[in-house]
């Protein structure tokens, strides 16, 4: 007995596959030469409410058209290749569900042949050579070894991948000297001449750039700060006039330096202010959390860090209660509490933080006429992004890698996929040399299967065309259970359209 799509195939006495099977002992349908197969043939089971028992029949026999052989055996039935006319109002006979998928399945894999590489899935197992292959081309082990080779090369660059996205989310950056240039120039008064300066005046210029700057877009001076404070002499410019300030707006557009212009004939002392623009921002420790933590001026999350570090090493966390800190004696006295939370610190914390303390440069604004510009440099530690940053963001965006890697992978699966087609061929082609006659013979009845399948003929045409297969056994009973089917049909049309029950 074999078995294709799952219907039950014997090749002595063929059956009809569109027949459900109803009890454990009948596997098999059977059909009558000439008669229609209705809907009443198909899809009824004993549960059915339509079906009435008959009387002297069986219950385990009671079933309409199921399979009818003894000892469970299935039974021969011819196909049935004509049409009988319907009667009118009654619906023609749906296809049975198992046959439709199977049609749809033939159909996809037959019309779809030459579109099957462009829609088909490419999987790992795709590109694996069966064991036949293998045992038939010994050297096909080196390719086997490569593909292990490539899967713990995925495996590694799959992780790799994911460490540079979780250290692209950290801030990465290095430190970096910035030069701060402040040069000033003096314009003494000249009353004679349309075109000349009437009042002495002086000019002062804040300027700057990164050095040993390997990047290719320089960085604006302005981009560094969060606010550029010059304090003038109070007593020379008064309380309303001696401060210059700059700070940083959503609109602000950066600018290679800072120039302030003002009248005078003196020399004037100045205080610069830098507030460096910390990306994350930072924050000024209170001196006595500063001590403790040996942090002075640190982004929130080192800070929040430090203090985890210093509860941990102290055992300052309550063995029972893991939410709550028992305060020693300098937390007593910084939070000025004995225990606390673990969710008040970012709270109490706040209180602590303070603005970073301001980069302070004191500069002489000189007018002495011999020396007409004066220029003063200082050196400050700032932090930029680092170029590794850059690199890595690129890596992870860059799609050239994977289009050829996706191409490759694509030829392989083509290369294996023909491998398997020329397999498939030898082997058809060697069954062939060796046996033909029975290879023959063989692939004829195989093909006479796919056939019926494909154009849905059940049965065995050439024994149906002969009287003697219409002298079995199964034969009154399976006519006497037609035209009992075909009777209650009958009641049932009757009782819809009389809207009454007949008995």
């Amino acid at each position: 007995m074999a078995s294709r799509a799952g219907f039950p195939v014997n090749t002595g006495t063929p059956m009809n596959p569109s027949m459900n099977p109803v009890n454990s002992g009948h596997t098999g349908g059977m059909r009558m030469p000439g008669l229609p197969q209705h809907a009443a043939f198909r899809g009824m089971s004993p549960g059915n409410p339509q079906y009435h028992q008959r009387p002297g029949m069986p219950p385990g026999r009671g079933v309409p058209m199921g399979g009818m052989g003894s000892m469970g055996a299935p039974l021969p039935g011819p196909s049935y290749s004509g049409s009988m006319s319907m009667r009118p109002g009654m619906s023609q006979s749906p296809m049975d569900p198992a046959r439709k998928r199977l049609l749809q399945q033939q159909q996809q894999a037959g019309g779809l042949v030459g579109h099957r590489r462009g829609v088909k899935r490419r999987k790992l197992a795709d590109k694996v050579l069966p064991q036949r292959i293998r045992d038939l081309v010994p050297e096909s082990q080196a390719y086997m070894d490569l593909l292990a080779f490539e899967r713990k090369l995925d495996q590694t660059i799959a992780r790799k991948r994911m460490e540079i996205q979780e250290a692209i989310k950290k801030p990465i950056t290095q430190k970096r000297k910035l030069r701060i240039y402040i040069s000033n120039t003096y314009t003494p008064g000249k009353p004679e001449g349309e075109e000349a300066e009437k009042v002495s005046s002086w000019e002062l210029r804040v300027e700057g750039k990164l050095l040993e700057d390997p990047g290719k877009q320089k960085r604006k001076f302005s981009s560094f700060f969060k606010s550029l404070v010059i304090e003038l002499d109070k007593e020379l410019y008064g309380p309303d006039n001696h401060l210059v300030e700059w700070h940083r707006m959503p609109t602000t557009q950066e600018t290679d330096g800072f120039q302030v212009k003002r009248p005078g004939d003196v020399s004037v002392k100045c205080t610069l202010l830098l507030m460096l623009d910390h990306q994350p921002p930072q924050y000024k420790l209170d001196p006595r959390l500063a001590r403790l933590l040996g942090v002075h001026t640190q982004t929130r999350a080192s800070i929040m860090q430090a203090l985890w570090l210093y509860i941990k090493n102290n055992k300052l966390q309550d063995c029972h209660e893991k939410e709550y800190i028992n305060c020693n004696r300098y937390f007593r006295q910084i939070f000025a509490c004995t225990r606390m939370r673990f969710s008040e610190i970012p709270m109490k914390l706040a209180g602590l933080l303070q603005h970073p303390d301001p980069i302070v440069i004191n500069h002489v604004i000189s007018v002495d006429p011999n020396d007409q510009k004066k220029t003063a440099c200082f050196d400050i530690d700032v932090e930029v992004d680092d170029p590794l940053k850059g690199q890595m963001t690129s890596f992870l965006s860059s799609t050239t890698n994977q289009q050829e890697i996706a191409a490759l992978e694509i030829k392989i699966h083509e290369t294996i996929e023909s491998i398997n087609q020329l397999k498939t061929q030898r082997d058809f082609m060697l069954s062939f040399s060796n046996n033909p006659q029975d290879f023959i013979q063989d692939w004829l009845k195989s093909q006479s299967r796919d056939l019926k399948l494909m154009t849905d003929t059940a049965g065995n045409p050439e024994e149906e065309r002969r009287t003697e297969f219409y002298h079995a056994p199964w034969v009154p009973e399976a006519v006497g259970r037609y035209i009992y089917s075909k009777v209650q049909q009958r009641r049932q049309e009757l009782e819809q359209v009389l809207g009454i029950r007949l008995t």
